[in-house]
Order: structure tokens, then C-alpha cells, then sequence
């Protein structure tokens, strides 16, 4: 369809259906208005073209708190945060455009790493070209003009909605849309850990591209088991809170680091390369020996893995039972195991400040006896996550914002699909 039909076709309504979908909102309104001006800004760049308009959500880790990386369960789910894109094919190069930021056209006849471009969205273009092709699918170029929603450095993974939005872009133009969600998820990790030059697990791209709650067990490196999770969190009572504690993250690599570093450790002492592959059990019984070997910090942070992974089994029959109150409990257990054992809530560099900490003991005095509350993602510093009941979501965003600031808490609601085509 044509940009002009496009616009003609949303101002319609053709396509209101699947923006309440995308959006989770029965006010579809600044959505509409959202597309509109990104067809005009396509029309004026690139004339009036056959087009297609394709999106890809942010994500969210719900359970399984620094598991992915020793192998283990993760819990995680698409958000009404995205991607949206205006895209049309082109003959031998992929341009990406963006008001937030510039991208340089990449030819699809130079697909080589090149060192240059680690950390840049061409690196992440180039590679994911490079194992489409590798993996037999067809390729070409195409001209993209976007705008997203995702909010960059809160957890939510701005680079997975990137990368899912690629595949879907090169599945839909040239391959009649044939590839799989878990495939452009391997794709889009494929291109960030060899292309952005990025150690990173499958979780954010696995979330991303197949929507809406999503388990994973990484036990099999190579083919993780990968189960959508049918709960409709959108008509369920609860809203979905980021909040932004404006911690700084600078300086905490090597904190970060630790974290999978120790846990390896205490696997190794038991005869194994990850800590999915040692019993809760044997880290038990060996204590002793351990602590010979090893820190405190470390015993505790295995520990924490393994009742974190487990816990994710019941996150799920929670969640397929459609028990909430189980499933609170179990969100707040897991929050409290990362505070108490994996110890990554503040960081031993300065315990003076301590916000995460103040985020979670206000939100447990604010939330006790009717919602949820844990660490989000890596910890340290950064954001916490909350189930929030939707009659104390004001309440709750006033406070959070009267300590943090205006604008620090993001409400989300749970996106029911991943990589998508509108049309």
C-alpha cells in the first residue's frame, strides 16, 4: 500500500483494532497521530512508495534475576513500549532514519565485521544482514524512517526492540514474512555479540520478538526451551510500573561482572561450568569446604540462583492458573533473594546511596497486601520494577515521583505480540 493510502487508511480506522492491540489503550488516538506523522516524514523522504508499517516492543524481566547467564529460567514479557517503523524496499543499500539519532546507510554487499562499528546501530545492521544470508534467507535493501518509545537505559532494551525490528523488516521483504520469532531473536544475538561486539544472553531478544509473557530455559545453550504464556495482563487489574531511580551506572562493570564471575566460581568448586548443572543440594552440603575456597558473597549469590530458577516454574503455573496473589508473593520473594543474596540492589562502592533500596521500602509500604515489587534487571543502581493494583496507580506514581522526580515512573501494560506487521 502506498504512504498516501496508508494515512487515508488510518485516518479510517482501517487499522484500530490492531493499534488498541499494539498499545494495550482503548484511546487509540495519539497513536494514530503518532503513524500519521511518521508517514509524513516518509512521504517528504522518501516520495510517495509502496510501504509497509512494522513495530517491535521493549521488554521486561519479570522473573529470573541474573539466571540467563548460568543457563537457568527466565520469565520475561514484551511491553506497550516500541518501534514503530515506515518501511519500503530498496535495490543494494539499507538506510535507517531517526529524529533522535543518525544511522549511515549500509550496502548489503559489505558484510564484514568491521571494528569501527562496535556499539553502533550499522554494526547491528550490518550483522543482522550477514546471518540472514548465512542462515539461507533472502536479503535486500530497504529505506526505514522510526520513532520509539523504548526508553533507553531502564531495563526495557532499546537494542533488542532494534534488533527484532531488522529481522521483521528482512522477513516480511523479502522472505513472505517465513521466518520464525525465536529465529530472528538468535539473529538479532548473533549481530550484537559479533557485529556490536557485546557479550549478551538471548533473554531481551526473545521477549522482544515473541510478545507477550514468555519463559525461556537456557539449560540448552544451543536450543533453549522457549513457552509463550497465554495470561491477558492488559485486562487483569494491575498496571506495570518502571520507576527510574536516577541512580548512576558509571563505574559498575566490573560489579556487574562479578556477579556471573562468582557464581561460575562456586560452580566450578562443584565440578561444573554453570551453576544450572550443580544441584541446590550439593551447594548445601559443601559449605563448609566452599567457604574455604570462596567468599560468603559468593555461596549466597549461587543460592540465589538456584531458588531464583526454580522460582520462575512457579512465577509460571501462577501466571497459566491465572493465581495474581501467588504471583505477587512469588515477584516479592524473588525481589527479596536479590536484595538479601544476589546483593545487587546498592553497590558496596558507596553504600551511602542507596536508591533502589528507598524505591523498594517505599513501595512495600505503599503496595504491602496488594502488589509486587523486586530489583529490575542488572541492579546496582537504575530501576525498580512494580505490579501495581490500577485503583493505587495514581497514589503510587505521585509518590514515586515526588522522590525521584516528575517523569521517573513509566506505567506499562503487558503487549500481547512481539515483532509485528500492521501491513
Amino acid at each position: 500500500m502506498y504512504i498516501e493510502d496508508l494515512k487515508k487508511a488510518i485516518s479510517d480506522g482501517e487499522f484500530d483494532e490492531q493499534f488498541k492491540m499494539l498499545t494495550c489503550l482503548e484511546d487509540i488516538t495519539k497513536e494514530k497521530e503518532r503513524y500519521l506523522d511518521l508517514l509524513d516524514k516518509a512521504l517528504n523522504k522518501f516520495g510517495n512508495v509502496d510501504a509497509h508499517l512494522i513495530t517491535a516492543p521493549g521488554r521486561t524481566e519479570v522473573g529470573g534475576n541474573h539466571t540467563d547467564h548460568q543457563l537457568g529460567r527466565v520469565l520475561a514479557a514484551s511491553v506497550n513500549m516500541d518501534i514503530a517503523c515506515v518501511v519500503c524496499k530498496c535495490d543494494d543499500v539499507c538506510e535507517y532514519y531517526a529524529d533522535d539519532f543518525e544511522v549511515k546507510p549500509v550496502r548489503i554487499d559489505d558484510l564484514a565485521i568491521r571494528e569501527d562499528e562496535k556499539s553502533t546501530s550499522e554494526g547491528l545492521i550490518r550483522g543482522t544482514l550477514y546471518r540472514f544470508k548465512e542462515l539461507g534467507f533472502k536479503i535486500g535493501g530497504f529505506k526505514a524512517y522510526t520513532h520509539s518509545t523504548v526508553l533507553k537505559g531502564s531495563g526495557i532494551s532499546s537494542s533488542a526492540a532494534f534488533e527484532v525490528l531488522l529481522g521483521n523488516i528482512l522477513s516480511h521483504l523479502y522472505n513472505d514474512g517465513s521466518v520464525d520469532p525465536i529465529t530472528i531473536a538468535k539473529v538479532g544475538q548473533f549481530a550484537e555479540n559479533n557485529y556490536f561486539m557485546k557479550a549478551s544472553g538471548l533473554m531481551d531478544q526473545m521477549a522482544s520478538s515473541i510478545g507477550g509473557f514468555v519463559t525461556i530455559d537456557f539449560y540448552d545453550k544451543e536450543n533453549p526451551k522457549v513457552e509463550k504464556i497465554d495470561f491477558d495482563f492488559a485486562h487483569s487489574d494491575l498496571a506495570l510500573c518502571i520507576i527510574d531511580t536516577r541512580g548512576d551506572h558509571a563505574d559498575l562493570a566490573d560489579e556487574y561482572s562479578l556477579m556471573p564471575i562468582e557464581m561460575k566460581k562456586v560452580a566450578k568448586a562443584l565440578g561444573q561450568d554453570v551453576l544450572s548443572r550443580v544441584k541446590k543440594e550439593d551447594i548445601l552440603a559443601n559449605i563448609r569446604i566452599l567457604r574455604e575456597k570462596l567468599s560468603d558473597r559468593a555461596i549466597l549469590r549461587a543460592l540465589h540462583f538456584e531458588n531464583e530458577t526454580e522460582r520462575v516454574l512457579d512465577e509460571v503455573a501462577a501466571l497459566k492458573s491465572h493465581d495474581l496473589e501467588s504471583f505477587k508473593k512469588l515477584i516479592i520473594e524473588s525481589g527479596y533473594s536479590s536484595y538479601m543474596y544476589l546483593q545487587n540492589v546498592y553497590t558496596p562502592k558507596d553504600i551511602t546511596k542507596q536508591e533502589l533500596s528507598i524505591a523498594l521500602c517505599v513501595s512495600e509500604e505503599l503496595l504491602k497486601g496488594k502488589g509486587a515489587y523486586r530489583v529490575h534487571g542488572g541492579g546496582l543502581a537504575g530501576t525498580i520494577q512494580a505490579f501495581v493494583p490500577k485503583e493505587s496507580l495514581e497514589e503510587y506514581k505521585k509518590t514515586m515521583e515526588s522522590i525521584f522526580g516528575e517523569g521517573s515512573c513509566f506505567v506499562f501494560s503487558i503487549r500481547p505480540v512481539g515483532g509485528y506487521k500492521i501491513i
